[in-house]
């Protein structure tokens, strides 16, 4: 057993005791990848204790957890109270990061300066995908390319102007964010001091390609700071994580988990990390849900116990999502 990885599972809130709220799991590891919401409510799950999917549905339709462009400028489930610090700490950056992309759609920084301000007076209250469209065709921007309306939406978003809230009749929609305006180096050291509270063990470099900021800010961030007192050690611990799970998307390296000749089975293409089964925080396997079965390949024989801690588990998973799922190991 690697100490590191049970360590890093325990920050992470995947071993020991788990909260019974959406909020207290996105805000332990600092926000949860979210362009799949599905995935993000499986990071979610994983991290809750006694959670059903429609919990996950709640906390974005009350508010108390919000999706917003942050880390790396990739769109996060984050706790609404966090959600004006990073993007003032993070989204500039990210945003100036595009400024290219966003110049092939057509979108040169005037015409981006004018779609914002449009986007930020709309958003006064919660406006869909449609809506907007229809408010900046009106302002003279008419935008026929889905593309440079996305682009266009997330700068705001990058930019402090707005967030996406609950959708609205299955569409995207967003309102008007309360900006923020504190000194950088007070945010950074907040930044640093709330990853390493749930990821560690991790260094600098985990933080900066995390976080997507540059090296030096990342570097003089964690200048000084020491690892949370160590928690007590959990009892074996299994669980499925899904599609670009925080324990595998928030640090520099996946080797420190993956085995060796195994990569390509996780990392599937550009920026696609596959769903894998962790057992005291190394994977063993890949798995996929098809129909009522959880479908696991592992790696090699799976350790001793393992096998009805898994059947556990997928009778977890077969809860939260709420139908009766089976266990079902490929070759």
């Amino acid at each position: 057993m690697d100490l590191d990885l049970v360590s890093r599972t325990v920050s992470q809130g995947l071993a020991g005791p788990r909260p019974k709220a959406v909020v207290d799991a996105v805000r332990r590891v600092v926000g949860v990848p979210a362009r799949d919401v599905f995935a993000a409510a499986l990071a979610v799950r994983a991290r809750t204790d006694g959670l059903v999917l429609a919990d996950v549905d709640d906390a974005i339709t009350s508010g108390s957890v919000v999706r917003t462009w942050a880390m790396r400028g990739a769109l996060n489930l984050v706790d609404a109270a966090d959600a004006g610090w990073l993007v003032a700490l993070l989204g500039p950056r990210a945003a100036h990061g595009l400024r290219e992309r966003r110049h092939r759609l057509g979108l040169d920084d005037a015409r981006v300066a004018h779609g914002t301000q449009v986007i930020a007076e709309a958003a006064v209250v919660p406006r869909t995908r449609p809506e907007l469209l229809a408010d900046l065709a009106a302002a003279g921007m008419a935008l026929d390319d889905s593309r440079a309306f996305a682009q266009l939406v997330a700068h705001a978003a990058m930019a402090g102007e707005v967030v996406r809230v609950a959708d609205r009749d299955g569409e995207p929609t967003f309102l008007r964010a309360e900006p923020v305006v504190e000194d950088e180096a007070v945010l950074l050291n907040r930044l640093a001091l709330r990853y390493l509270d749930g990821h560690a063990p991790a260094g600098w470099e985990d933080f900066a390609t995390w976080s997507g900021l540059p090296t030096g800010k990342a570097k003089a961030a964690f200048a000084g700071l020491y690892p949370p007192a160590a928690r007590p050690e959990p009892p074996r611990t299994v669980r499925l994580l899904g599609h670009s799970d925080p324990y595998l998307s928030a640090y520099r390296s996946r080797t420190f988990v993956v085995p060796s000749g195994f990569e390509e089975r996780v990392q599937e293409g550009e920026g696609v990390v596959n769903p894998v089964v962790l057992v005291d925080g190394a994977a063993v396997g890949t798995w996929g849900l098809e129909g009522d079965e959880v479908q696991v390949a592992p790696f090699a024989i799976l350790p001793r116990g393992v096998g009805s801690l898994l059947r556990v588990e997928t009778g977890e998973l077969g809860r939260f999502l709420g139908q009766p799922l089976t266990l079902r190991e490929r070759a």
